[in-house]
């Protein structure tokens, strides 16, 4: 058999056409090849109907929880509503308590000052309130200064100087120590060229020259550390010591005690009859007077009588009253200027005064 080249290339192609044929169709057609359900396993079938069971309850699971935030949400938000109206309530009820708690010391406030006129200045702040008055009287003229200490370092004593004997007006000590009240404090006496305090004297807490028993008519007052004024005769220092003196000086003689008058010695009823005095006095609610008349001289012809201040400081309901030092000691000063008249025509130099500030 005689094969050409021709011939056998015909017989490849012949042979190859089913071949190209299904290659063809694979080109040109889609194939989409489907699953059925028959065709799976029951463990897969089981595995696909507990997740939809799953997310089923999940998602109710997830309704429920928005459910309940929705409503622990209004709970606090009515919590907190209810809270802020009684915390209102709460201090409103307070604030009434406190201004009704107060009324009481108002009006018993408004009574004394009532009783001294009315205030020719007034110096208030978070120390203390001072108010000053000019007072009328038919026999002299004096000053009343009432005054609510605030703060336990509203008032002091300061002496007249770095070394014991010295001395200065109460006007200088105000502007050294930078007070807004000054008054002279206790009795002084004299030697060497000095001026020392007279008896038992405490200054910052410490006794300067040491204690000394009440003797004669001589006190001592000052102010406890609880700011109470304090006063009387100590016939020891463990005595005076339980009250707890910050500061105190001394002098004759003790006026009221109680409200009630105290028996004035004779000496101190005629010598001198009258003259410029100085008074310190407290109230039932711990505020403070100090009271200072004018005189002339210390000759007994002009000022105040003890028994006529006695009267007035009755009148004017303070408790406890103190005589301090007077005649040419007598020495007001309020918010830096001199208010009494000095009976030596100028402030005197004293070694002890007592101080307020502002």
């Amino acid at each position: 058999m005689n094969l050409t080249v021709k011939t056998l290339n015909r017989t490849a192609l012949l042979a190859l056409s089913p071949f190209i044929g299904i290659l063809l169709w694979l080109l040109f057609s889609t194939i989409a090849i489907e699953l059925s359900q028959d065709g799976l396993s029951e463990p897969d079938r089981e595995e696909q109907a507990s997740d939809r069971v799953y997310m089923k309850e999940a998602a109710a699971g997830l309704d429920q929880a928005r459910d309940i935030a929705v409503h622990t949400s209004q709970s606090i938000k009515t919590e907190i509503e209810l809270y802020n109206k009684t915390n209102a309530e709460m201090n409103a009820i307070a604030k009434t308590a406190t201004a009704q708690a107060k009324r009481p010391l108002q009006i018993y406030d408004s009574n004394i000052t009532a009783k001294l006129g009315k205030p020719a200045a007034t110096i208030n702040s978070d120390k203390l309130r001072a108010q000053l008055f000019y007072l009328k009287n038919d026999s002299f003229r004096s000053y009343a200064v009432k005054i609510q200490l605030k703060s336990a370092d509203a008032m002091k004593m300061v002496m007249g100087g770095s070394e014991l004997g010295k001395s200065m007006t109460t006007l200088e000590a105000v502007k050294q120590h930078k007070a807004a009240v000054g008054v002279n404090a206790g009795g002084f006496a004299d030697g060497g060229g000095k001026r020392y305090p007279l008896s038992t004297t405490i200054a910052d807490g410490e006794y300067v020259s040491g204690f000394q028993a009440s003797y004669s008519d001589l006190f001592f007052v000052g102010l406890s550390d609880k700011n109470k004024l304090i006063g009387g005769k100590f016939t020891s220092k463990e005595q005076l010591d339980a009250k707890k003196p910050k500061f105190g000086a001394s002098f004759v003689p003790v006026l009221l005690k109680g409200g009630v008058p105290q028996q004035i010695p004779a000496k101190w009823q005629t010598s001198p009859k009258r003259a410029p005095r100085t008074v310190i006095a407290n109230y039932k609610d711990d505020q403070l007077l100090l009271l200072v008349t004018d005189g002339y001289n210390e000759a007994g012809s002009s000022g105040a009588s003890l028994a006529e201040l006695q009267t007035l400081l009755r009148g004017y309901g303070t408790i406890d009253a103190y005589n301090l030092d007077g005649g040419g000691s007598s020495s007001l000063i309020f918010n830096g200027k001199v208010i009494n008249k000095p009976s030596d025509g100028s402030l005197r130099k004293l070694p002890t005064h007592f101080l307020f500030f502002k």
